[in-house]
């Protein structure tokens, strides 16, 4: 059973892991290599998701046309999932960490501020096998791909998307994970 202690623990450490790269991130931006930092949380029935990412933007556009185009950015993050079901037993809970990479998509105005659109696909690996309430990923390895809406200003960007983890049938079972998740990211 988890302890309150216990979560507080895990909070402070999700927190200091999520504070310390935001420091050095902010030395690297002046170097243009990281453009932004992001705190995520995702939730669906049987887990809750936590996720820490930085961002690097493409210097490429495309399609530009009417004060927009398509351009895009690199994501590097890394995530706790929070279990309830693990191994279907109800109340038992696993933290499952992942680390990915997302190459990403963007439709924004020129000025990069407003609304935009985004679609991404990119590839994770889990610290363990993921299984919870009747549902198994058999990899440890998976495609992570979203589609979603967010506003930007001059230092935040704020975001909606719908995600969806799976290997792509490399191996069964593959029942797949699906998050609604909010994002917070701070521009440097």
């Amino acid at each position: 059973m988890i302890t309150t202690k216990k979560k507080m623990t895990a909070l402070a450490a999700l927190c200091a892991a999520f504070f310390a790269p935001l420091a050095s991130a902010q030395s690297a931006a002046g170097n243009g290599y990281i453009d932004s930092a992001s705190f995520e949380f995702g939730t669906n029935p049987q887990q809750r998701m936590y996720r820490i990412a930085v961002q690097s933007d493409w210097d490429k556009r495309w399609f530009a046309g009417n004060g927009r185009h398509l351009s895009g950015y690199w994501e590097g993050n890394l995530a706790l999932w929070r279990l309830n079901s693990y191994e279907n037993v109800r109340g038992q809970n696993k933290n499952l960490m992942a680390i990915g990479f997302t190459p990403v998509f963007r439709y924004q105005n020129d000025n990069k501020l407003g609304l935009y659109g985004e679609i991404g696909i990119g590839v994770n690996l889990f610290s363990t096998l993921y299984k919870n309430e009747d549902k198994e990923l058999s990899t440890a390895f998976q495609f992570g791909d979203h589609i979603g809406i967010g506003y930007t200003t001059q230092k935040w960007d704020f975001g909606l998307k719908y995600q969806h983890y799976s290997n792509a049938s490399i191996k069964s079972p593959n029942a797949g994970a699906n998050w609604f998740i909010a994002k917070a990211a701070y521009r440097f």
